[in-house]
């Protein structure tokens, strides 16, 4: 056995640790090639309880506080970019320059198309210029300013300080009379010669000598030679100052002894305004800020519509983002849809659909999820349903089933590519809505039992419908149906209708999603009566516009939206288009690219056209009769009307719940006895091998025929 100590361990020379290490004679080299498992080298490490602790991590050296050394690292930790933003961001550069030319050219397009008018006020005030010309040329050939110091030498009888202020006028005043009358002559000459030798260049610069005289023939309160345009809607800078004393007029700073308001970084471009990220006092969410957004912008001294404050959840829940435009977005140039002019659409993928107030564009995506809009009347919901549904008939896979209950005939432009298209707010038409949502659940129900049969192989995603399984079985005709339902506040709210509207709406939203069938609903009253609880919680993307109040606003974008800074109320009906769109618990505000319906009509033509070569019109678009299959039984219907919560129900009580929510199959055995409709309801599920039987149920009316609700079939995916 020996004992090393190494010189240097881990970089100290004095290590306090002793290292111990058994190690084999030369001798026994071959017992121990014959049993290597009892001669195994050992390390021990002896560790000395005195040693003082060291940081692993020690901390590097700082300089000295208030030293050159120290400035210049604080100066460092902070310093500004040495090549500016714009120079290294080439698309920020190229739209900086095209700004920049778009603008001198706009001012040079401007006054010159003016310049006719700018001539004719100089030509206008060109007497009055010409007159004060003649008395500043007179007055400097008199020497007027010499005649008070003469008046004052005469006035004083200072004989010789008078002579030679006469002698030096002379001398000033003779060669200027000379000269005077020489260029007058020589101008005059010249002047009746040109007029008959060149009129033409003669009368030109008697006009550019007229409109010189002009310029000093200004009114000294006038109205100026040149037209100024004032920019009313283009804001100030902003700077810190303004932020700072912004959040404190709104009670945003922190208190004595406290750290108040920090900034994370500098004020900076961002797009068309300017961003500012703060650090609100300790204790203070962000959503402080986003409750005082009106009063935000009134001690900014901006329209509401120039100030968006945000949170920034990846940072804390005190950072607040705040963005403000340069210009005011409700007044700036509409920006076209992407799609507007050319390009094809992909239902699988994000829709283009509108843009942020920093002008980026905003897409939408539908697949595998479903859609709700919601907002006050006029607050440009069909602005909204154009996009969206535009976007959708640009993809020439995509099915389209539209029910407009307004009969407006807002949507009228894609009617010639539509599977189904229905416009009126007829019982006739609400009928055909449901029956559209009935035939959306037989599809998913087919295309569920056709994925279900495939190998995992297959659907490696999982068991939905996707592009490639599509394109791989064209037979099964499984590209994306979407159905949209505008007004549908007009299902929910009806007597007769509304029950099973709520019980189809929130089936389709909840199963048939993942087989590519998709439910776009709109809303212009999204009050809890129009908008029923089962429907609003289970779909995946919202949509709020303008809304009166909060109860509106959450029915929407979900419960506590409003608390987390969701804030549809905040946004003017003037501000048409413009909501908030929601995936989840975050949101953005959006305004959807207005398309006119001149436009819309151009943009369903050229769908059209993409439809017809790839041979995918179908239904109404092609004359023919649409089958809207409906193969729910009375074993769903039960079930969709069955109470939460309770085991049996007897059977008139299920004819009666029954007669309400299909008024169409079930009312006739209302008018029947309770015997006699008991006996129609037992009939009817009996080919479903579901019996009725003698119930006692003390909380209803004792005994009497019904069923239990573990009789009927176990729901099967995909039924």
């Amino acid at each position: 056995m020996t004992e090393t100590a190494p010189e240097r361990i881990n970089g100290h020379s004095d290590p306090k640790v002793t290292l111990l290490k058994i190690a084999t004679e030369p001798d026994t080299a071959a017992s121990f090639a014959d049993d290597a498992r009892d001669t195994l080298t050992e390390t021990i490490i002896d560790v000395v309880e005195t040693t003082e602790p060291r940081p692993v991590d020690p901390p590097a050296p700082a300089a000295e506080p208030g030293s050159w050394l120290a400035e210049k690292q604080a100066y460092l930790a902070e310093a500004p970019p040495v090549v500016p933003t714009f120079l290294r961001n080439a698309a920020e550069f190229v739209d900086a320059a095209r700004w920049t030319a778009s603008y001198y050219a706009h001012v040079t397009a401007f006054h010159a198309l003016r310049a006719p008018v700018y001539l004719a006020r100089l030509l206008l005030r060109a007497p009055r210029g010409a007159g004060r010309l003649i008395v500043r040329w007179g007055k400097w050939v008199a020497d007027t300013e010499a005649r008070p110091v003469e008046a004052k030498a005469a006035a004083s009888a200072d004989i010789e300080a008078w002579l030679a202020l006469s002698r030096e006028h002379s001398r000033r005043v003779r060669p200027r009379r000379i000269a005077s009358i020489a260029v007058a002559t020589a101008t005059g000459i010249t002047a009746l010669v040109s007029a008959f030798l060149v009129p033409g260049w003669t009368l030109t610069a008697a006009v550019a000598a007229a409109a010189l005289a002009g310029l000093n023939g200004e009114k000294r309160d006038g109205k100026p030679l040149i037209t100024r345009y004032v920019a009313t809607n283009v804001m100030r800078r902003l700077d810190s100052t303004e932020v700072f004393e912004a959040l404190a007029a709104i009670g945003i700073e922190g208190k004595k002894g406290r750290r108040g308001v920090e900034f994370a970084s500098e004020v900076m471009r961002d797009g068309p305004g300017w961003r500012a990220e703060v650090d609100l006092p300790p204790g203070i969410e962000a959503t402080a800020v986003l409750e005082k957004r009106a009063a935000l912008a009134a001690a900014m001294r901006r329209p509401i519509s120039t100030v968006w404050p945000e949170a920034d959840r990846t940072a804390h829940p005190g950072r607040l983002v705040l963005w403000v435009a340069q210009r005011d977005p409700a007044k700036a140039g509409r920006k076209l849809w992407p799609l507007m002019k050319e390009g094809q659409a992909d239902v699988y993928q994000p829709l283009p659909y509108g843009f942020d107030p920093r002008g980026n564009l905003v897409e939408i995506t539908l697949m595998y999820s479903n859609l709700l809009v919601g907002g006050i009347p006029g607050s440009g919901k069909t602005s909204c349903a154009l996009a969206i549904v535009l976007g959708v008939a640009l993809d020439p896979t995509a099915e389209l089933w539209i029910y407009e209950l307004k009969g407006s005939g807002d949507l009228d432009a894609v009617k010639p590519i539509c599977h189904r298209y229905v416009s009126g707010d007829e019982d006739e038409d609400l009928e055909a809505a449901l029956a559209g949502m009935r035939s959306g659940i037989a599809e998913y129900q087919r295309r569920a039992a056709f994925v279900r049969s495939l190998p995992a192989s297959e659907v490696p995603e999982g068991r939905k419908v996707t592009r490639a399984l599509a394109e791989k079985y064209p037979e099964q005709n499984l590209g994306p149906r979407v159905i949209v339902i505008d007004e549908v506040q007009e299902l929910f709210t009806h007597p007769d209708y509304k029950e099973e509207a709520a019980a189809l709406a929130t089936r389709l939203i909840k199963k048939a999603r993942a087989y590519g069938i998709i439910l776009i609903l709109l809303t212009q009253n999204p009050d809890a009566p129009s908008l029923p609880t089962s429907v609003s919680s289970s779909v995946g993307t919202r949509l709020c516009l303008a809304v009166m109040d909060w109860r509106a606003n959450n029915n929407v974008l979900g419960t506590s939206a409003y608390e987390r800074g969701l804030r549809a109320t905040d946004i003017s009906i003037d501000e048409q288009g413009t909501g908030i769109l929601a995936r989840g618990r975050e949101g953005i505000t959006v305004r959807a690219a207005f398309i006119k319906q001149t436009e819309a009509e151009e943009i369903a033509k050229r769908a059209l056209a993409l439809r017809t070569a790839a041979g995918t019109l179908s239904g109404q678009s092609v004359g023919a009769q649409v089958e809207e299959l409906d193969v729910e039984t009375i074993v769903d219907h039960v079930r969709a009307i069955w109470p939460d919560g309770t085991e049996a129900v007897h059977s008139h009580r299920l004819v009666e719940a029954l007669a309400t929510y299909r008024a169409d199959l079930y009312k006739p055995w209302t008018e029947m006895d309770a015997a006699a409709a008991s006996t129609a309801l037992s009939a009817a599920l009996k080919p479903f091998k579901v019996s009725t039987r003698q119930l006692q149920i003390r909380d209803c009316c004792g005994g009497a025929k019904g069923l239990r609700y573990a009789d009927l079939p176990a729901v099967e995916d995909g039924d």
